[in-house]
Order: C-alpha cells, then structure tokens, then sequence
C-alpha cells in the first residue's frame, strides 16, 4: 500500500470530514492525467471520492462491524477500482468504484463469516481412544449415511447431535445441518436454504452465525468445566 493510501485509510478513521467530489469537467481532467502516468491526479481521484466510501459503507453498518473498519476496507476498493478504472469505460468513475468498493467490503464479510465457521469446525473437543484431537469438522465428515449407527457407537458424535437439540432453536439446527450435510445427502448454499425456506439469504447468514457461535461457546463451556 502506498503512503498516500495509508495516509487516507487514517484520514477516514479519524475525521468525518470528505473532499468534495469532483465537477465532471475536473474528473475528466485528472483521469486524462492519471493515464498519463500522473501519480498526483490519482490521489486526487481518491481524495475527493472518499465521500462515495462513506456512503456505501452505511449500507453494511448492520454487519456489526465497525464503522471505520468498514471505511478502511472501502478505500482499499476505492483504490483499487481507480487502479482498474479503463479510459474506453462508458461506466462513470464514480459508479464503477462503489462496485469496488462493495466488492472489498463484502469479500471482508464472507472472510470472517468463514473464519468463524472454520474456527469452530476446527475446534479440538475431545480426543479419539489413541488422544488423537477429534473436531466437529471431522465428525460431520465421517458421519455419511449411517449417522444413527455411529451416533449409538461414537460419544463425540452423540454429543454433538444432543447439542444441536439442547443449545439450538429447530430452526438454527436446520440451517446447520441444511448447511453442512449434517443427516442429509448434500450440504446446500446459503442462497439454496434461503429459496428452500423462503427467508432471505442474508438472515439465513446470521441465523447460521450465530448458531454456530452458540455451539461454539457451549462446547468450550463444557470442556471448562470437565477439567474442573
């Protein structure tokens, strides 16, 4: 990252005040001068588009992020759409970059959503008979057609499916195993559980989240007090 982009990423987190954005005489101006190599008129490009970061990163307040991380992000795509921008665009400047810059907000939000996913499918909570470390993951991979058999054998796995009883409401437990082909013949995409259930894609995101955080922290729960 350049010093001017770090410089900018700084500017948005710490004041509320934006650049004006430029006449369209001007933007034309200085994207003639950006393609002639002029490393001024890009930053002045930047500077003066941070106020289109700022009103597409209100869109997404409601992911719980904070709002200057969400600007952060988006003066990344702000740069990045103004790197990519091709003269022979029919596009304006200004609608190609809030593309960018939800595209790099969102690819930020799917980052997390499967770091804590991979989080908590990775977790260690129990050890195999030879104190090998045995994680969700693996128990939903090895559980295939015969669930129910493995379930009466296998106390890993009979614990977890108690817990999507006891922990999660009917529907969490349905999302997470629609999810993660958790007694079902194939794991679905959000986008395919939210068409199956007629509830949005994104509130079947959250339902996910949070269920997987709920089984998370009961797990960790449960492993504290059986040290005790």
């Amino acid at each position: 990252m350049t010093g001017f982009a770090f410089l900018m990423l700084f500017f948005m987190a710490c004041t509320s005040a934006f650049p004006k954005p430029l006449s369209r005489s001007e933007e034309e101006k200085y994207l003639r001068q950006y393609f002639d190599g002029s490393t001024e008129a890009k930053n002045i490009l930047i500077e003066h588009n941070l106020r289109l970061v700022a009103h597409v990163s209100k869109k997404y307040i409601s992911s719980g992020i904070d709002n200057d991380d969400l600007i952060s992000i988006g003066t990344i795509g702000l740069i990045k759409g103004i790197s990519s921008f091709d003269e022979n665009r029919k596009t304006r400047l200004a609608t190609y970059c809030a593309k960018c810059i939800e595209n790099e907000i969102l690819m930020y939000l799917r980052s997390l959503r499967k770091s804590a996913n991979d989080i908590f499918l990775q977790e260690p909570i129990s050890k195999d008979k030879d104190g090998n470390e045995i994680t969700v993951m693996e128990m939903i991979a090895d559980q295939g057609d015969t669930v129910s058999d493995k379930a009466e054998t296998n106390l890993q796995t009979k614990q977890l499916y108690q817990k999507l009883d006891s922990v999660l409401t009917k529907r969490e437990k349905l999302i997470l195993c629609l999810r993660y082909g958790i007694g079902v013949k194939k794991e679905l995409t959000q986008r395919e559980i939210s068409k199956k259930l007629g509830i949005s894609r994104s509130y079947v995101s959250r339902i996910e989240k949070k269920a997987i955080k709920k089984l998370s922290d009961d797990f960790k729960k449960s492993k504290k007090n059986s040290r005790r």
